[in-house]
């Protein structure tokens, strides 16, 4: 399905990211893996290695203003190029509207959206020459070029104690759907995948005492327990989602099957929000 592709995927040393990069491998894409940690990124690498994929590491914090260019420029100097782009890097840093200082807003403004943008006007350089070649040549593009956005339901709908969090997710909403716009003429396709409950280091219970490092902060991860269960209640189909079922929207959208599919967010949420 995806032979001869190449797909970068941001965020990708673990959880959904890991999931998609294994689920793109088997299906025949070279899958460049970056996460903000290189051991777990290679390690990453190295498993999809074994099994026969082509992979390669590009490490990386998505937030630092260089990151963008050397990802891309990374792309087409190990594998010739980029079909896929999977802006999925993100963390969470929850606390209620009225105690949020400015670092904690910014900081998941500055990965959820901010990042996204720089490395989609990064591949811009690219992308929109190779098309319009492609359409001069063709009158149409040849080779398919298209962009997945990581969002989710506190996006779509708010949640409390997470209003930087639901902000960027619905502001990825938006630049997906301009991106769309802008950049349809060339053939290239934008979709989001808008995330409900999916089991991952992020929603599982805060009381576990996840960390990590933000600037010189340390950020606990996860959802209070009680939070927890009360969420439960709103999934329809009664349970969280494996990052292996998040990770198929994700394929599922930059698959063929959904060629004339773009600018459209697709809810992963077992019901939740319905």
């Amino acid at each position: 399905m995806f032979s001869d592709q190449v797909v970068l995927i941001t965020g990708a040393g673990r959880g959904i990211g890991a999931a998609a990069a294994r689920m793109f491998a088997e299906r025949g894409a070279c899958v460049l893996v970056n996460d903000l940690d290189e051991d777990t990124c290679l390690s990453v690498v190295e498993r999809l290695r074994a099994g026969g994929a082509q992979a390669h590491a590009v490490p990386g914090n998505v937030t630092d203003s260089t990151f963008a260019d050397l990802a891309i420029d990374a792309a087409y100097r190990i594998a010739g190029g980029l079909n896929v782009l999977v802006n999925n890097a993100g963390f969470t840093w929850d606390g209620m509207l009225h105690k949020m200082p400015d670092d904690q807003w910014y900081e998941i403004l500055e990965v959820h959206a901010t990042a996204p943008f720089r490395i989609i006007r990064s591949v811009a350089r690219h992308w929109r020459a190779e098309a319009k070649a492609e359409i001069a040549r063709q009158q149409s593009p040849t080779k398919p070029r298209c962009i997945i956005n990581v969002s989710s339901t506190s996006g779509l709908h708010g949640r409390t104690g997470q209003v930087n969090y639901a902000t960027a997710k619905m502001g990825i909403i938006g630049l997906t759907k301009t991106v769309a716009r802008e950049w349809g003429a060339f053939g290239i396709r934008c979709n989001a995948v808008a995330f409900g409950f999916i089991d991952t280091r992020l929603t599982r219970p805060k009381e576990l005492g996840d960390e990590m490092a933000v600037g010189e902060h340390t950020v606990t991860l996860g959802i209070p327990t009680t939070m927890r269960d009360a969420a439960f209640s709103e999934i329809p189909l009664g349970r969280p989602g494996t990052v292996e079922e998040a990770a198929g929207g994700i394929v599922l959208l930059a698959s063929p099957l959904a060629a004339y599919v773009t600018g459209h967010t697709l809810e992963v949420t077992g019901g939740m929000g319905i």
